[in-house]
């Protein structure tokens, strides 16, 4: 196997794994932060909506943290893709991944003791800023790296492609299985999240961390790798 069939089946399986870690996000912010999104910003939007509509249950000042944080995020990870896209793909997305690490991590030792959105708002509002940061940098990193039907976020376009390109719909059913367990990954996320957080706050983040702390293991991997091959070319 060539280096780059190696990293073209890596980086899939990474996006994979960073589409369970948004079920996980996705869980604790909505069940934990006070019905915020902090993966999903279409949802966060919607909930922004709502907000100032007046719904009960639901906060502006929450849900727009929740999206200023991402954007920044975003932008944060926009520049490193900029930065580092001329050099090794591996590179940059290794940067991205292990910063977003840190901020996944900071915010499970933020959320140590913990209770629920009703406590300190310091802490809750550092764990929304925290964990939207995080997200709004992966996702502007997958953008980059343009692979299909895996946003790691949402799911509305995979759901789409898996019913409107299958055989019932006349089509060839192309990538069927990535959008499977896409799919799959996310609920699976999202119910492990909702089982820790039964818990505590601080298990679901720190699951969140370890899977993101392991992408970084394997992107460094082949960024090693790559590095190698170059070096003896």
């Amino acid at each position: 196997m060539t280096q780059e069939d190696r990293l073209n089946r890596t980086l899939p399986f990474l996006l994979h794994v960073a589409t369970a870690i948004t079920g996980l996000i996705d869980a604790i912010s909505y069940l934990a932060l006070g019905h915020v999104f902090t993966a999903n910003m279409t949802g966060n939007v919607v909930f922004l909506a709502f907000a100032v509509a007046g719904a009960p249950g639901l906060s502006v000042t929450r849900s727009l943290t929740a999206l200023i944080a991402f954007l920044i995020g975003a932008l944060i990870g926009g520049r490193v893709a900029t930065r580092f896209s001329g050099l090794l793909k591996p590179n940059w997305v290794t940067t991205a991944l292990t910063v977003e690490s840190a901020l996944l991590l900071t915010a499970t030792l933020v959320a140590i003791n913990f209770h629920d959105s009703s406590g300190s708002p310091f802490r809750l509002y550092s764990i929304i800023v925290l964990t939207a940061s995080a997200m709004g940098i992966r996702n502007s990193t997958v953008r980059k790296m343009a692979i299909p039907d895996l946003t790691t976020t949402v799911l509305t376009l995979t759901l789409t492609g898996l019913a409107a390109d299958s055989g019932l719909a006349g089509g060839a059913s192309p990538r069927w299985r990535r959008r499977l367990l896409a799919v799959l990954l996310m609920f699976a996320g999202a119910a492990l999240g909702t089982l820790l957080l039964r818990h505590s706050l601080v298990l679901p983040l720190a699951t969140s961390t370890l899977l993101s702390i392991c992408c970084v293991a394997i992107s460094m991997k082949d960024l090693h790798s790559e590095g190698s091959r170059i070096q003896k070319i």
